[in-house]
């Protein structure tokens, strides 16, 4: 879990646009992120077998 030193300082604008870390919007983990959705890989794993992202069905074959 990050810390909301690290979340705060993450939302505020960098001198310069290589520094930007994306974060997750629900738990604040930098990696694996998703820009698409704007969560990382665990939350959205969650969030789609709960169904609450249209549209994401579980893959078979």
């Amino acid at each position: 879990m990050s810390t909301i030193a690290k979340k705060v300082k993450d939302e505020r604008k960098p001198k310069f646009k290589c520094r930007k870390h994306n974060r997750c919007k629900l738990c604040g983990r930098p990696r694996a992120f998703l820009r698409k959705f704007g969560v990382c890989r665990l939350c959205f794993r969650q969030l789609a077998h709960r169904g609450d992202i249209p549209g994401v069905i579980k893959s078979s074959w």
